[in-house]
Parts: structure tokens; sequence; C-alpha cells
């Protein structure tokens, strides 16, 4: 992701920086602990029945400053976490199921400190990065959908969701599938959740229609709100509307999480009422960059150079930030994988086949092949079920290599001639997270060996150590910082009951603010990049709700019974 982040040394606890970046105390009528309402309260709640909604709206200072501050009350664990929501009238999109949930877990978490990070990280893209939804039903939609046109392809028709990351004023199609993940299991019975999450997926759709190469997006047309240049001096085929993509870097996880994104919604909700004119659309054009980009950079009867559909160069002095040889890439070999020009934390890929981007396609391609076969699409589920079988074979044929200490493991990239990068990425999908996307057991041997090289410095180039944090990193922030996630997806891959809890004290003990950061300086806690980075927050909440269920021991106590959301 392009590096708008800033390392923060110090909170300035009762501060808030304005919008013209001056210092100021925060006014007690909007922050003052005698204006609290508990968490969740509606409005009107005590402290807030002289405010008028509207003109408090106008107040609401901006989260990327409003999250970098310390606020009260503070938890009553050793740590003294604030509170980081926003007030009731500043949030973005609200659900009592989730403030249900948030209840019923943090009630039960003998660690104080962890259970006001779930009460912050779990409400936080509903709290701060829904920037625009629409239900499909209010009157403005309904003259775009009229009912002659709802079995047509109308674009922008029906709900609509615009999920931004958090800091940057845009939607990447990984990033919002994910921050929406853990309220996947409350669409079935929340009516706003559930049109929520569809509008997600027909925005997304329209996205991938509009522009299947790009990985970020601008704000819907309908939306009626600003576009923001990346400010970068870009030369990309195929060409792209600047006010509809914010960046256009060819990401194969992308397409994979409009995929999930979709396949989830289905899983939870037995619901088919995303599949419109518009995601057939948006799934064609799927298949067609697939297809494209399966291609080898030669020949393979006459060696003749085949010119890759996509290019990217960006004027830059960061080598990770742009693609060699004139944008194209360096050479592959084809073999059942398909190309992904950079990687899911923005980088260039070296080797274009990125293994962990090849194993989740496969996966989704045919849990959304599942879906087509109950609705009778007998034919377009089939071809979608053996596409994902032959980029499964590929990544078992290609992406398996033989490692003199570990044995064999999964290669991070592969390029089809034999050369291979050893190595994992904190960003999702990653090798180690290939269990948590189905393509592989915890068990499997060839996983554990990764895993486990992955997981020591001898192994893995970006496993990083120091005082305050060890973990998996990567070369978006550099060579001292690791990610809070991979110590998440860490917990979430492993039944070690010691190995869990050391990863969740790590992550609460770099998480003074009371959420979770992009990355951590591995020797000064305080030394962090993002202090609103919803995709984090979003997956220790996961981690969260994932031991719940499967290890409550270690959250609510010795014979604590299993929590389950319901």
């Amino acid at each position: 992701m392009i590096v708008l982040s800033v390392i923060i040394l110090s909170a300035l606890a009762g501060f808030f920086l304005d919008g013209a970046g001056a210092v100021s105390e925060p006014p007690e009528n909007v922050y003052g602990p005698t204006n609290h309402p508990p968490p969740g309260s509606p409005p009107g709640s005590p402290g807030m029945q002289q405010q008028d909604p509207d003109k408090y709206k106008e107040a609401c200072p901006d989260y990327r400053h409003y999250s970098a501050i310390a606020h009260r009350p503070f938890s009553d664990g050793p740590l003294a976490l604030p509170f980081q929501r926003p007030s009731i009238h500043c949030r973005t999109f609200s659900s009592p199921s989730v403030e249900k949930v948030i209840d019923e877990i943090t009630s039960q978490m003998t660690d104080k400190d962890l259970a006001r990070i779930f009460e912050n990280a779990f409400p936080n893209t509903l709290d701060t990065t829904v920037r625009w939804h629409v239900d499909g039903t209010t009157k403005q939609a309904q003259k775009r959908r009229t009912q002659a046109e709802k079995d047509a392809d109308t674009e922008w028709a029906g709900a609509q969701s615009f999920i931004v990351t958090g800091d940057i004023n845009a939607e990447w199609l990984r990033d919002s599938t994910n921050q929406l993940a853990q309220y996947q299991i409350l669409a079935k019975k929340d009516e706003r959740i559930h049109s929520l999450i569809l509008g997600a997926i027909n925005t997304q759709a329209e996205f991938v229609i509009g522009s299947p190469y790009c990985n970020a997006f601008q704000p819907p047309p309908p939306s009626r709100i600003p576009y923001t240049a990346n400010g970068q001096g870009d030369t990309v085929h195929p060409a792209y509307e600047p006010t509809f993509v914010f960046e256009c870097k060819y990401e194969l996880d992308s397409l994979a999480h409009f995929l999930a994104l979709g396949n989830q919604f289905y899983n939870h909700t037995r619901s088919t009422e995303f599949i419109t004119p518009r995601w057939w659309r948006a799934l064609n054009t799927v298949l067609g960059v697939l297809d494209q980009q399966s291609q080898p950079t030669f020949d393979p009867e006459t060696g003749k150079y085949q010119r890759n559909q996509y290019t990217f160069q960006r004027e830059t002095n960061i080598g990770t930030e742009t693609l060699p040889l004139a944008g194209v890439g360096n050479p592959l070999n084809g073999g059942g994988l398909i190309r992904s020009a950079f990687r899911p934390s923005d980088d260039a890929t070296i080797l274009g086949y990125y293994i962990p981007a090849n194993a989740m396609i496969s996966v989704e391609l045919k849990r959304t092949a599942e879906i087509l076969a109950k609705i009778g699409k007998m034919n377009l589920a089939k071809e979608l079920k053996k596409r994902g079988n032959i980029i499964e074979a590929a990544v078992w044929e290609h992406g398996v290599v033989a490692h003199a200490k570990y044995g064999e493991v999964f290669a991070y990239e592969v390029d089809g001639f034999g050369s291979h990068i050893m190595m994992d990425d904190a960003n999702l999908p990653s090798l180690l997270a290939l269990p948590t996307m189905g393509f592989v057991g915890i068990y499997h041997k060839t996983y554990q060996n990764t895993r486990k090289m992955i997981l020591e410095k001898s192994g893995n180039p970006y496993y990083l150590r120091g005082r305050a944090l060890s973990g998996i990193g990567g070369p978006h922030i550099g060579l001292q910082n690791a990610w809070p996630m991979s110590l998440l997806m860490q917990a979430m891959t492993s039944d070690n009951d010691v190995e869990i809890s050391h990863a969740l004290s790590s992550v609460k003990n770099v998480s003074r603010l009371g959420l979770v950061h992009e990355s951590v300086n591995v020797d000064r806690p305080m030394a962090y990049t993002r202090s609103w980075f919803a995709w984090a927050n979003s997956v220790f909440a996961q981690t969260i709700l994932d031991l719940a269920k499967r290890k409550p021991h270690l959250l609510f106590g010795k014979d604590a019974k299993p929590y389950t959301v319901e």
C-alpha cells in the first residue's frame, strides 16, 4: 500500500490535531469524560441529550488524528488501554448485533487489556470506514433500479457500500473483504449487516468491471464524494480513469478477494441475491484476466516473446514500487500458474507466480463453483472447478521445493523455470495463512515444514526479532518493523496454547493506543506505522472470535465454554 504512514513516537494524551494541523485541547462537550456514553449507547444517551446530531457530526474530528491519542475511559488491566471508538454521532455505521457481540465477549475475557483492544477493534470498520452506503430501497436508488431494470445490466444498482482502508480515502478490494469478514456471521440475522455486505459485493463488482487490473479505487460516482489523487507518476496498461481508480497495481489476490467476499456471504446467509447481471459480468471479467495472466512470456512452440497485457511503471527511487523490464516484470514459463505483478503488500513481485495468491484463487474459484452448481449453472460451475483444480495442481508442482534444512516447503514466488524466492511477508494471503484460506490443513507435513521455516530467522529473511517484538515483516516498511497481523495469523494457525498466548501478549504489548497498528519497530513499540489501519483491527477481531470458539480457556479462564456468535 502507498506509504502515507508516519512514525508516531509518543501519544499526545488529552490533545488532538485539528484539520489545519494545530494542537488544541478537545472540547469538553465532545470528548470529556462527563460526556462519554457507554459503548454502544444509542443517540439520546445521558450526556448527549443536548446535542443536535447533525451539528455534532460536523464537529467530528478526523479519525487519523483521533486514533493517535489516548482517550478515556482506560481499561482495568495493567496497561490501562484507552477507549478509541469515536462518539456514537461520529460513527459511520452501527449495528446492535455487533454491540451485543462486544458485550458478550468482553464481559467474559479475563485479560481486560485484550478485552479493550477487542472492544475497539471489532467495530472499527463500521465505526470509521463505511464512507458511503445505500441499501437500494431509497427513492433515489429506486429511480436507478425500476422494476424493468432489476434484471438488466445497470451500473450501481441496488445496495452499494464503499469501505475505505482507514487513513487513505480509497477502497482496496483485498482490505475491504478482510475488514468485513468478522461481520459475515451476523449477516443472516442482522438486516443492516446483510445490506452492508451485499452493497460491498455490488460495489466491488463495479470496480472489477471498470478496471480489473487495479487494486484500489476512488469513491463511486453516485456517492459524490470527492476523489483523491495518489500523487504518483504511473504509466499503466491497460489505461484507467484516475477519478475511478486510486492505484492500479495488478494483484491476483485482489480478484480472489472479490470472489471471497461473495463466497463468505453465501456461506453464512445462503443468499444468492448478490448474483446479479453485474456480478456475472464481473465474474467473466475475472476469468478474462486469469486467461491473460496465465500466458508465459515466450510462446511455448516458437519461443517468440509475447508482451504481457499488463504493464506498470512508476517514477520512483524505491525498487519495490515498480516493475523491471519496461514495466513487464521478469520472464515466466507458464505451467498452470497465474501471474501477479504485485504482492498484497503492494510491493512488486520478483518472480511473478506468487504462490499464496495462486493458492487463494484456486480455493475461491472452487467455492464459487459450488454456489453456481446450487443454482443450476452446471456448465460454468464445472469450468470454475476445473480452473481451480489446474491452479491447485500447479501450486503443488511448481510451488513446492526441497529445502536443505526444512525439507519440502512452499516457495513464496516462482517463475516456472525453476527459480524460487524463499520468504514470507506479513500481508495476507501469505504462506503462513494457507490453512485459514482453505488450501491446506494445519497439520499437513509440507505446511508444517513451511511454517517452521518462515517463523525462524534462518529460514525467512523477513522474520524480525527485537526487544519489544518478534514477528514477520516485509519490504514494504523495512527491516526493523514487524507486522502484528503476522502474530495474529500465527495464533490462528496454531494449536499450541503457549504459542497462541505469547502471540496475543506480543500484540497487546505493542498496541498501547488500544488499536492494532500496521507495523511496529521491533525494538521501540511506540514507533509504529498507521494508528488507523482497519484491516489489522479486523484480523485481531477474527483471531479473538476464533479462539473464543476453539480455545475459550485462553480468553475466558479455566473450564470456560466455547463462545459462538449467534
